[in-house]
């Protein structure tokens, strides 16, 4: 380390030490990714954790749920980021984690359409036109209206389908 900050001394560059190390590529992270060693001595990109959990935080900041916003405008928002977030780790070889990521995701949109439909009967209503059968709709009412609003997070239908017609973009790596 000691001799390449000479060397780019010379070349009258500085080298900001708290970033920079003399270490084994699998064991630093690098523009946001990490190499993963293979068990057939292969390597493969991976996002690295911190990248991973920065898009996590700007996931949060963007579906809050007490943001006054239309879902459309939400999904709009994060269509945008996660469109050149997705564009960047393309060539990540993380499928398993991309997909658990938009899980994630469009159950933080449909918990935030919860929270703007508010009361059982606009629920029961829009899962409805949904299409969820009466039973279903009438389970979700319930769950809600009986104290369940707490629950946002874990009481949410699964209209995937809808998200897509907003815009929402899918990880295809």
């Amino acid at each position: 380390m000691r001799s390449l900050v000479m060397l780019f001394g010379r070349l009258h560059l500085r080298v900001n030490e708290a970033k920079s190390a003399v270490a084994p590529a699998a064991s630093r992270p690098f523009l946001s990714f990490t190499l993963s060693i293979r068990h057939d001595a292969k390597t493969e990109p991976l996002v690295a954790p911190k990248a991973l959990q920065t898009m996590k935080d700007r996931v949060r900041q963007l579906t809050r749920r007490t943001r006054g916003r239309s879902l459309a405008e939400v999904v709009q928002s994060l269509a945008v980021y996660l469109n050149g977030w997705l564009g960047y780790f393309r060539v990540a070889r993380t499928k398993k984690r991309f997909q658990e990521m938009d899980g994630w995701i469009r159950h933080r949109l449909r918990a935030y359409q919860l929270k703007q439909w508010k009361r059982g009967p606009t629920v029961f209503r829009e899962l409805r036109a949904r299409g969820l059968s009466a039973t279903a709709a009438a389970e979700w009412q319930a769950t809600l209206s009986g104290g369940g609003g707490t629950r946002l997070w874990r009481s949410t239908p699964n209209p995937n389908a809808f998200f897509d017609g907003l815009g929402l973009p899918a990880p295809r790596p």
